[in-house]
Order: C-alpha cells, then structure tokens, then sequence
C-alpha cells in the first residue's frame, strides 16, 4: 500500500515547510518536493497542516463494565475523529484494572482500532487503597503507568511506599489530587456560583494539599510523580516551584481548565460538571499561563464519558465530560489562534512530551519513522454538535460551541484510520 500526500505544509518540532509525503508498508519512506512516484491512493493536502498523530495520556474508555457508556472500540473511534493515535487508559473500570487479565483484555480488543491504547493499571488491589497490586507482574502485562484515577491514595505512608516502588520497577505513578474528606460530596467549585446555587462546593484547598503531598512523597524518595488534571492556581504554584528544586514531577491539563470557569455553571447543565471542577478566573489565567511557560507539560482531555440519562440530573448527576474529538480544536482556538502560542509548541503538548513522559517511542515526520501523523486544516471553522460525536456519549462541555481547526484524515501504520468525508 502506498499512499501519497501533495502539497502539504508538513511541521514537526524542528521543521515547517511545504512537502510531499509518501508512505509504503507502514512507513514514511520520503518527505520532499515533488514526489513523481506512484502511488495506490493520492491525496490532494492543498491548505492541510500535516502533523504527528497525538497522543492523550488520560481518557476513561469504560472498558469492561461500563460499555453503555464507552467501550474501547467506540473510544478508539472517537479518538481517530479527534487527530489522537495514542492514547493512555485509566484503571477505574468495572472490575478495575489490577490484574494480568484484564491487561490483556484491553490489550488484545484494541489490537485493530488503529489507536495504540496503553493501559493503566491500579496502585492499590481493587482501588480501595489498602493493599499495593504486583506493580513488576503488571508492568511485565502491559500496563504503561500506575494511578487509582479517580480517587487518591488515602494512607500517605502507603504512597510513598508505592513511589518508592515504582522508582525501582521504572514506571510512573499519576495521582488524581483531591482529598475527599475536603471535598464531602462537593459537585462544583466552591465559590460565589456554588452559592448562587445553593449546592455544596468543592474547596481548592483539597486539590492543593494533596498536590503538595504527592511533590513531597516523591522527593522523598528521589522518585516521579505525575499530577492529573491541574485545575487551581495553588497547585500550578506548588509544582512550579517543586520542578525549581528539582523535584521530578509533571503534570497535565485539560482545555477546559484555560476556557471555562464556574461561571458557566449558571445554565445547570451536568455537561458543565467535571472533577476537578471549572475554577475561578484567576485559576483559568494560571494554568493558561502555566500552559504557555512549561510548568504544564502536557494537555489530555480526561475523556469520562456518561450516558444522557445519567447526566439528566443536574445535582446528582456524576462527574465527566468527553473531550476527545474537540480538544485539538480547542487548544488550537484558545492558544494558536489567538497568537499565544505556536504549533509546534501544542505538538510538544499534545503529542512528543506525553509519550516522552512514559517512555514511549517518539512519533515523528521523518522519512523512515512509522507512518502516524494527522491532516488537519486549522483554519476551518465548525461547530461541536453532540449527536455528531463518535463517542457512545454525548456529555461535553464544547456542545455547540464554534471552534477554529478541524482534523481531515488521521494515519496510523500508512493506514487512513479516519476521513472527515466518511
């Protein structure tokens, strides 16, 4: 199978220029002006950015046990629609991920997706925080991090005995920060709107203590420490400072965290619910900020799916959105289009740093790399439709919400995965 891209403005980390790209078995085999080869299927890349295919180090494909929501192969197809073609997979499933078998099943059923899915396994068996899983048997099945996402390790003692772990068996642990006695059934950011509307907020300081405890767990053992979903100005302020001294710690937003606030709250719409919740204005311009000057390493979406019915309720309806076709287009809106930041900086964030994070191999356009990488035309303007969404849900935040950049095909192993046409 060959497959030839015309007239396309290729960028990567180190290069932007105007190319051809030819792909045979797989691979990238040229990357120049004017390729005269033949080729099984042409297309025409006039006004299309190619770019490395992204990857997102935090989504919930619900996979086994909640498929009503999400199953791995509608995930997967959600994530092609969205320009991603790597993507990490958290634990809290039903049962959870904390044993060899259920590795291999998210493993052998995403094997034709075209989306190389990484699974997360849990810290502690069953999530329940009381006993370590096998972290050796699990990392030697598969697993590519370790988090019980969704809630945090309670027993401080217990955590750092499971960073010091993980430094010796190399593999990552990602903490979802959020001390639930402080929070005590919060389902928003507590604040002026959460007053407004008469329903329990969730105080910042339960994000910022345990982000704190989590920088200093690691550092105790000269170990890595990865911070979910940063959403609060304390915590961007506790981890620039931990990565001054030296501290090994990354994190990660989402956009959602550098567009909304709670502001948006006032419609009571579920859709608007996620954990961590929409902050405050000045929690929105520091993660912006920390976005644009490195402390932020990478951009994911937490893509948590849940059906309409569950999301019927704006009070008891359970926290989550689904991201993974928008993001793209909502980082390019709120960052490259407003000439903040560059593209390269937003491949760096959405696709090199996360897979450079886990150790994964690095996704480049170069002749002999492995074909991955997306075409998109960022400047083609859409709105987000629910119903039109590849995901089995429909929770977003973005619905109908116009956004500035629109993936067109997505490659992985010189296949095209997705066609906007299709």
């Amino acid at each position: 199978m060959r497959l030839l891209i015309k007239n396309v403005h290729a960028v990567d980390l180190d290069f932007e220029k105007d190319t051809d790209i030819l792909i045979q078995d797989g691979k990238i085999t040229q990357i120049r002006e004017q390729i005269q080869e033949e080729a099984d299927q042409i297309i025409d890349g006039t006004g299309l950015t190619a770019m490395p295919g992204l990857f997102d180090m935090h989504v919930h494909f619900r996979d086994p046990g909640q498929t009503h929501k999400e199953d791995i192969l509608s995930g997967c197809r959600a994530a092609l629609a969205g320009g991603v073609t790597g993507v990490l997979c958290m634990p809290n499933t039903n049962p959870p991920v904390d044993s060899p078998e259920i590795l291999q099943y998210i493993l052998e059923k995403s094997k034709s997706t075209g989306v190389s899915v990484y699974p997360v396994a849990c810290i502690t068996q069953g999530m329940n925080g009381e006993n370590l899983t096998d972290f050796a048997d699990l990392k030697s099945h598969g697993a590519a991090c370790l988090s019980d996402d969704g809630r945090p390790v309670k027993n401080a003692e217990l955590m750092r005995f499971a960073l010091e772990k993980a430094k010796q068996e190399n593999i990552l642990i990602a903490s979802h920060c959020e001390d639930l006695d402080i929070i005590n059934g919060g389902i928003m950011h507590k604040g002026d709107i959460s007053r407004q509307l008469g329903v329990k907020g969730m105080d910042r300081a339960s994000e910022d203590s345990i982000t704190a405890r989590e920088i200093i767990l690691a550092s105790s053992v000269s170990g890595r420490i990865h911070i979910c979903h940063v959403s609060t100005k304390g915590s961007i302020d506790i981890i620039r400072e931990a990565k001054r001294l030296g501290v090994q710690v990354t994190c990660e937003t989402a956009p959602h965290y550098f567009m909304f606030t709670h502001e948006k709250l006032l419609e009571k719409n579920a859709n608007d619910r996620m954990n961590p919740p929409l902050r405050e204005e000045s929690d929105r311009i520091a993660i912006e900020q920390a976005v644009l000057d490195g402390t932020i390493d990478c951009i994911v979406t937490d893509h948590a799916p849940h059906a309409p019915e569950e999301k019927a309720n704006f009070v008891h309806a359970p926290n989550g959105i689904v991201g993974l076709e928008p993001s793209f287009a909502a980082t390019l809106t709120a960052l490259y289009h407003t000439g903040k930041c560059s593209l390269q900086k937003i491949i760096s964030l959405m696709s090199a740093k996360p897979r450079e994070i886990l150790n994964l191999p690095a996704v480049h356009l170069r002749e002999q790399e492995k074909a991955d990488l997306i075409l998109a035309d960022l400047n083609q303007e859409w709105e987000v439709i629910p119903e039109k969404l590849h995901s089995k849900s429909q929770n977003t935040a973005f619905r109908n919400r116009k956004l500035t950049g629109k993936v067109k095909y997505t490659i992985t192993d010189g296949l095209i995965r997705y066609c906007e046409e299709n």
